[in-house]
């Protein structure tokens, strides 16, 4: 009984390590991607993130052993939209792998001018995954049936969240909440809310937009003021006193991206329910 016990043992090892060993190798940029991609391909995929969590898509670069990564890589599923780290190194990835095969995960999704984060946005990922399935069954016709299980069951999970937000935002239909880095666009396009940012086109604003961005803050009564990990937390603490405002972290790289997006939309929501005079 403890011989079969080993044995099957060292079977199920074998059949790990072989289903690893030819797995799709995949690229995404961010780590949310690498949920997405995970969920839909599971075993068949092996997935490299080239930023990995705690660094910023703005200013990071490859180190050497992902440089290694990339050659041996066979799909980039790039964000697109315009982010900086693929601006500056999509050229030269596809100079390291020629044979890289490079999606735009972003292909058919509405942008926002200057806003490369759409991933944020549920519809958008719903989209994206879409995009993932079908490359994943091009790159594996055996596993199709696989992978459109799969994807089916993670995209239910996204549409399922989707919907409660619906219903939820309902009541706060055109209202504003503040986020410093403008990390939140299509979250609030979505649910048909705004966003008030203070940063002006991804960077520090000039002393006329923040005034302006105070104005419209004070206005709405908002008390909660939105950053990211990567914001300078010192000028976040200035313009949360002017508005007598909390401040709250949210971050739009986590890879559980699923579990992220229920709690960013639980705190927007509280935020909302917070707002003086409402």
């Amino acid at each position: 009984m403890r011989s079969f016990k080993v044995l099957k043992g060292v079977v199920s090892f074998v059949l790990l390590f072989s289903s690893y060993a030819f797995a799709i190798k995949a690229l995404v940029t961010i780590p949310p991607q690498k949920e997405w991609v995970k969920s839909v391909g599971r075993e068949l995929v092996q997935v490299e993130v080239l930023v990995p969590a705690g660094f910023d898509p703005h200013s990071y670069e490859p180190k050497p052993s992902q440089l290694k990564a990339i050659e041996k890589a066979e799909v980039y599923f790039a964000l697109g939209a315009g982010i900086e780290f693929e601006r500056l190194w999509l050229g030269r990835i596809r100079d390291l792998n020629r044979k890289l095969l490079i999606v735009d995960l972003s292909e058919g999704i509405s942008l926002l001018p200057g806003d490369p984060h759409y991933w944020c946005s549920l519809v958008n990922a719903y989209r994206s995954l879409k995009t993932i399935e079908r490359t994943l069954c091009q790159l594996s016709p055996k596993s199709c049936g696989v992978v459109k299980k799969a994807s089916s069951v993670y995209s239910g999970k996204i549409y399922g969240l989707h919907q409660k937000l619906e219903a939820e935002t309902a009541p706060y239909r055109g209202r504003a909440f503040l986020s410093y880095h403008p990390a939140w666009g299509y979250w609030a396009r979505d649910y048909g809310l705004r966003q008030i940012v203070i940063e002006e086109e991804g960077k520090e604003p000039s002393l006329k937009v923040l005034l302006k961005r105070l104005e419209e803050a004070r206005a709405e009564g908002i008390k909660v003021l939105f950053i990211t990990p990567q914001v300078d937390r010192k000028k976040a603490e200035a313009v949360a006193k002017e508005l007598g405002a909390e401040i709250k972290v949210l971050d739009p790289l986590r890879e559980d991206y699923l579990r992220n997006m229920v709690e960013v939309s639980e705190e927007i929501l509280r935020s909302l329910g917070k707002e003086k005079g409402r």
